[in-house]
């Protein structure tokens, strides 16, 4: 959730650990801190309620930034509302500790309690502080050293936590531990670095350790780097692996805004998911994580697709794909409700967790709990080496690239094309998809790349749209089979970005309810793509039109039906039913993004939200 980064080497540590915070910006914004350490000055603090940029504005003032020795955090508030004071990096009482952390610590309010008992104070509403002084307190009354302080006292406590600590009395060294939230270390010539990802240090190395859960780390100048276990000390051999991440991937690359470019990357990066693994003209779909568990597969009784969010809306296509190409039933789930409503989990259950960062808390909890109940894990997710993809017995990536902004774009493109490529092959392998549905899916899969670059010409249609309804209070998004859960993930995006409340429904559950809201000043966008339900969608559309809603249809080229009775219309390119979700999704895309931008609202890092949710 919260972004941290640290550095200790040769180098001045305040602009690298500056330019590292607003590469992991998108991981929470509401406040910024920064601590930087030389032998004159000391420990050197300075933190602020906002963004980076007011952190690098206040730091202009009475902040001298010289020093080889820093961390720094951007935060997303859990505990305490975001201002300078709940900011990190905390100071433990004594002054002597120093710490920047992701996560929440669950237990924070007894160990508070006793800490107060002891006699110590508080200044700020953070579990962060308590952990700080919890390490202190241990630190002082086993007179032991930084490393074993934080392993005692990290095994105090209940929560999930990505952490680096820092002690004045010995600055040659940063403490990193993890539990349940992701923590790189960048390991260069003579320095390392400390991060939530790679992004803050790819130009500086291409080493990283990931450290695994339960892991701490002493980070020491001009000593090899030592990992132990945090239950029982054992030492842990780090893998040092070669990231494949460059910079020009995390830059904006002439696009005003982040989601900008990753809307335009789509047609690009979905050829990328399906490259090796697509062969059209030899019929072959060729995935190792399916392979090597086909058995796997075709004797689950059951798919059960556990997710968050976006990801959760692309499962829901799964769903559609799955059924209809392997005649498997199929439960999608929200990961966050899974494992709290004691779910009947089956050893020959197949349990699918999709998740763009690899690190969402509500999917690995549902991961947990389905390998305890024996069920096969099999994971989709976007960031090499994330905690999903160890967690689970085998998986797939998607090939979308770092995605920045906040709002999901190509990582939902990027999971539909590995899930029905994952459909097609058990379909195929199963018999339940014929030879010549099977081979028609494969060609017209690989050439949906081009059509997905035609739905992006819709461009300017979508800006004169968003022109339109940009003051909007509310808008309905409609979709029937598989793009239901197009309307879901149109009417999330509106949401994310613009802030403008919007419904997803199908389309003919609006006369149960939703009907009620519709008049002249409702937009209602209707997704009426020729293949499908394509009739019925149209009389919805004619009840929406006799109650004076504004439509606005999504429809093939050519269409005409439609197009008599909406107010506006976007063309997209004809594909087959069960890839449609896309292209339709593209210009629901741009007209939220169009929206958000008249609206003057922070495209890229909308309030409240964060990329990565690594708290529960």
């Amino acid at each position: 959730m919260c972004g941290i980064v640290g550095y200790i080497g040769h180098r001045e540590a305040y602009p690298i650990v500056i330019k590292g915070l607003k590469r992991l910006e998108y991981r929470g914004y509401d406040s910024a801190g920064v601590m930087l350490f030389d032998n004159e000055a000391g420990v050197k603090l300075c933190k602020t309620k906002g963004k980076v940029s007011d952190l690098e504005a206040k730091a202009q003032d009475d902040f001298t930034t010289n020093g080889t020795i820093g961390i720094g955090h951007t935060r997303w508030a859990t505990h305490g509302v975001p201002n300078d004071v709940n900011s990190h990096p905390h100071l433990s009482n004594s002054g002597e500790l120093v710490i920047i952390h992701n996560g929440i610590i669950e237990n924070y309010a007894p160990l508070k309690e006793e800490l107060i008992k002891r006699g110590y104070t508080f200044k700020s509403d953070t579990d962060t502080e308590v952990l700080v002084n919890l390490i202190e307190d241990v630190q002082k009354k086993e007179n032991i050293k930084l490393g074993k302080a934080v392993q005692i006292a990290l095994n105090q406590v209940v929560g999930a936590y990505a952490i680096a600590v820092f002690d004045k009395k010995n600055p040659d060294e940063i403490v990193a531990a993890r539990l349940g939230s992701p923590l790189a270390i960048g390991v260069g010539d003579g320095e390392y670095f400390i991060a939530s990802d790679a992004s803050p240090f790819i130009e500086y190395t291409s080493n990283a350790i990931y450290l695994e859960d339960g892991e701490i780390a002493n980070i020491r100048l001009h000593k090899p780097l030592k990992v132990r276990k945090i239950k029982d000390d054992s030492l842990v051999d780090p893998y040092i692996q070669e990231l494949q991440m460059n910079l020009e991937q995390i830059e904006k690359g002439g696009y005003d805004h982040f989601m900008l470019k990753e809307i335009y990357e789509q047609p690009s990066v979905i050829k990328d998911t399906y490259r090796g693994r697509l062969h059209a003209n030899d019929g072959i779909v060729q995935m190792a994580g399916v392979e090597d568990n086909l058995e796997k597969f075709l004797n689950a009784k059951r798919i059960l697709i556990v997710a968050c969010g976006t990801s959760w809306h692309a499962g829901l296509v799964a769903e559609y794909i799955f059924e209809e190409f392997t005649r498997i039933p199929v439960e999608v789930e929200y990961a966050s409700e899974f494992r709290y409503r004691n779910p009947i989990i089956n050893k020959d259950d197949v349990v699918i967790a999709i998740s763009q960062s690899g690190e969402t808390a509500d999917t690995m909890a549902a991961i947990k709990l389905a390998k305890e109940n024996g069920a096969f894990v099999f994971g989709v997710c976007n960031v090499v080496g994330s905690s999903i993809s160890r967690e689970s017995h085998a998986g797939a990536y998607t090939h979308a690239g770092p995605e920045i902004g906040v709002a999901s774009t190509k990582a939902f493109t990027t999971q539909i094309t590995v899930l029905t490529m994952i459909a097609l092959k058990l379909g195929k392998a199963k018999g339940t998809l014929t030879n010549s549905d099977f081979h028609a899916y494969l060609q017209e899969l690989e050439i949906i790349p081009e059509k997905v670059a035609e739905a992006l010409e819709t461009n300017d249609r979508a800006k004169e749209i968003a022109a339109a309804f940009k003051d909007a209070a509310n808008c309905l998004y409609l979709g029937r089979g598989y793009n239901f859960p197009v309307a879901l993930e149109g009417a999330l995006k509106l949401k994310e970005i613009s802030y403008i409340h919007a419904e997803g429904y199908p389309a003919a559950e609006m006369k149960h309810g939703p009907i009620a809201l519709i008049d002249e000043h409702m937009p209602v966008i209707v997704i009426a793509p020729k293949q499908g339900h394509y009739d019925k969608i149209v009389s919805n559309i004619q009840e929406i039109k006799s109650r004076s809603g504004k439509i606005i249809a999504v429809v093939t080229k050519g269409d005409t039906q439609v197009r008599e009775l909406a107010d506006y219309v976007i063309e997209i390119p004809e594909t087959s039913d069960a890839l449609s979700p896309l292209i339709t999704t593209i210009p629901l895309q741009l007209l939220s993004y169009y929206i958000a931008v008249m609206r003057g609202c922070n495209v890229d890092q909308p309030r409240n939200l964060a990329k990565s949710v690594t708290v529960e």
